[in-house]
């Protein structure tokens, strides 16, 4: 997967944050340059000299995403199985609960149909990237068929996420999830 050649300008960091953000609130299509020019206090022009088109500043905001999701779950070799998917179940936490915010993949794989390719491609990714991590922690643990469990571990997070913010109920997030890298290790 390609990274950044050069480091973001704070200007183009600011982009992508606002971006970020309204995205993670109502998936690709609830924001434009405009929306993002005028919340930053910038002019239009002054995005698309740091993002030419809508698909390159999307295509950057996942890669940026899932580079730092991933980079935040640590090493694997530095923690136990259960240790691993702890921290995973607590990355979704901290997005819904202190954020308030979805998944922004999740957000964009619900429309991933309508994404331009780019955006759709670098979105698989993300969950292809998950997966792989997820699928390493389950065969450390010994676990049965570790591509099934990385899946339903994914699907679970997901969903609870959608089913808390859809019922405005926090606490249903820790409810479904609380016990899940535990008994994902005991199935």
């Amino acid at each position: 997967m390609p990274k950044t050649e050069k480091p973001l300008s704070e200007t183009a960091s600011r982009i992508l944050d606002v971006a970020e953000r309204m995205a993670r609130q109502g998936g690709y299509y609830a924001f434009s340059f405009r929306d993002i020019a005028a919340e930053i206090g910038i002019k239009s022009a002054s995005i698309h000299y740091h993002f030419p088109t809508k698909e390159a500043l999307g295509e950057a905001l996942v890669t940026r995403y899932t580079d730092r999701f991933l980079g935040a779950l640590g090493r694997l070799d530095e923690a136990t199985p259960l240790e691993s998917l702890e921290q995973y179940v607590a990355a979704y936490r901290q997005a819904l609960i202190e954020q308030d915010l979805m998944c922004l993949c999740g957000m964009f794989g619900a429309e991933i149909a309508r994404l331009p390719d780019p955006v759709a491609r670098r979105t698989r990714e993300f969950f292809e990237r998950n997966l792989v991590w997820l699928e390493t922690v389950f065969r450390a643990a010994g676990a049965t068929n570790p591509e099934a469990r990385a899946g339903e571990t994914i699907a679970r997070l997901e969903g609870a996420m959608i089913l808390a913010r859809s019922m405005n109920d926090m606490d249903l997030f820790q409810s479904v999830t609380a016990d899940l890298p535990a008994q994902a290790l005991r199935e």
